[in-house]
């Protein structure tokens, strides 16, 4: 029992600060800031939350997602090349154990358990690199970017079979609960609904999908092309401006095969609000059966909406005409399902922490009734203290890629080119100049401040676009 408690002991100690962080309160202030226009004061505060030399996986996805808001493009392609890295090699070393956890997190609380991003923000950062390279006009490494996201995509399915079976097996073994349905008082709701259910998993997204297709198309592959804007359909069905994609497809390749150049370009606008949803440590009473039944305090993680914007209606071009605008992703609801399918994991090892608190307590009642010698009480005051810290201690990970915008929407025209002046939802405005046949406008509204992303776009006109045109 002594070399038990010892190396409990050891754990907590060697937990501290980690268990303890706030990272959806860091973020939050960082967002702030962000959303006034200040991306150089969220960057120095990250780096202020992040002063370890050995920067982790979710750093260099925050920090390449400021850059980009900087339009500092090739330094966030540096990062999110680090933190693409990082995934490689986490993959490699463990395919299978990413929902049954670590030790440190069977004993203390997830927030030791290494972070190895969730699935759909795997996708979102390959997505985002492709959409880095379209905003400096290089489609040929945008197409490289777009077909490493499908083969991302084929071996999250493959790992995902295996780490379910995983921890099936792990609760099985130890006699845990996998639902989180059975936890009174959980609100279910907010990870199991019917929109989050509608989805067919955590990480395919229509954008990627639409993306591609729209990458494939500029460069003329229109075998490719197809396949991409057909998914696009699957995922976001009964969406018209989805269905023209994929049902003028011929048309316009056949058009861009003319000698003659019309002078007009395929505009597609990329439109991004909010950021992605916090997550809170929520504390619930667990049921442990054992020597002496009991309930025991055990954090599980809340979903919960910090800014989901709202997508704008409508897409005003400086001619007067109207663009409708599309709803395509909602990364809300992938980081819910993405949640409601790691609970399993986070059962189990919830349930493992809960039984080992419910043990050291019994040890501690038991030798402080027992009362045989000095032995026992140092034993009953060991345990006791132990559990107390491991109640301390006892904190859900809130930590997930809050720079990820909530909503993306799309809208589609052919513009002539040139210098044009598009506002959204008659308020905020901005002036893109479009080249070519074809060109992607990304659009990120975060709260009072709209961000602009395009070959044709400077610093200048980005930086000007909160309180509209002058």
């Amino acid at each position: 029992m002594l070399s038990r408690l010892s190396t409990i002991a050891l754990v907590l100690l060697m937990s501290g600060c980690a268990a303890f962080r706030s990272y959806d309160r860091e973020l939050y202030q960082t967002l702030d800031r962000a959303s006034t226009g200040n991306v150089d004061a969220a960057i120095r505060l990250l780096e202020s939350n992040n002063r370890l030399p050995d920067k982790d996986l979710l750093y260099y996805l925050e920090l390449g997602m400021l850059q980009r808001l900087a339009e500092r493009y090739p330094e966030s392609q540096k990062s999110w090349a680090a933190a693409n890295q990082r995934l490689q090699t986490q993959s490699m070393l463990d395919s299978v154990s990413g929902l049954a956890g670590t030790a440190a997190s069977y004993v203390v609380n997830d927030k030791l358990k290494p972070y190895v991003s969730h699935d759909y923000e795997k996708v979102m950062l390959l997505t985002y690199m492709a959409m880095n390279y379209l905003a400096q006009g290089d489609y040929d490494n945008a197409r490289v970017a777009i077909k490493q996201t499908h083969e991302l995509e084929a071996m999250i399915a493959e790992q995902r079979a295996k780490q379910v079976a995983a921890v099936e097996e792990q609760a099985r073994k130890r006699g845990a609960s996998a639902s989180f349905r059975e936890l009174n008082g959980y609100p279910v709701e907010t990870i199991d609904n019917p929109a989050v259910n509608a989805l067919k998993n955590s990480y395919q997204s229509a954008l990627s999908h639409y993306l591609a297709g729209f990458v494939y198309e500029s460069l003329g592959e229109g075998s490719l092309a197809a396949p991409g804007y057909r998914l696009a359909n699957e995922l976001q069905p009964n969406e018209p401006l989805l269905e023209e994609a994929l049902r003028g497809l011929d048309q316009r390749l056949l058009a861009a095969t003319r000698t003659e150049d019309d002078g007009m370009t395929d505009v597609l606008f990329i439109i991004a609000t909010g950021t992605a949803p916090g997550i809170r440590s929520g504390h619930f009473r667990m049921p442990v059966f054992g020597p002496r039944p009991m309930l025991v305090s055990v954090s599980f993680p809340v979903m919960q909406s910090t800014d989901p914007g709202r997508p704008p209606m409508r897409l005003l071009l400086d001619d007067g005409q109207t663009l409708s605008v599309a709803p395509l992703t909602s990364i809300d609801l992938m980081a819910r399902r993405s949640l409601k399918d790691d609970m399993p994991g986070i059962m189990l090892r919830a349930s493992t922490r809960a039984a080992t608190n419910a043990t050291m307590q019994y040890q501690a009642q038991r030798a402080a009734s027992d009362n045989h010698g000095s032995a026992g009480a140092v034993v009953g005051l060991a345990a006791l203290a132990l559990s107390v810290g491991a109640s301390v201690m006892e904190s859900a990970d809130d930590r997930t890629w809050r720079t990820l915008p909530s909503d993306i929407s799309i809208a589609r025209a052919r513009l002539p080119r040139g210098a044009h002046v598009l506002t959204l939802d008659g308020q905020r405005k901005a002036r893109i100049d479009v080249n070519g046949r074809y060109a992607v406008v990304d659009l990120r509204l975060l709260r009072n401040r709209l961000y602009v992303h395009a070959s044709g776009v400077s610093q200048a006109q980005g930086s000007e676009t909160r309180e509209g045109l002058k």
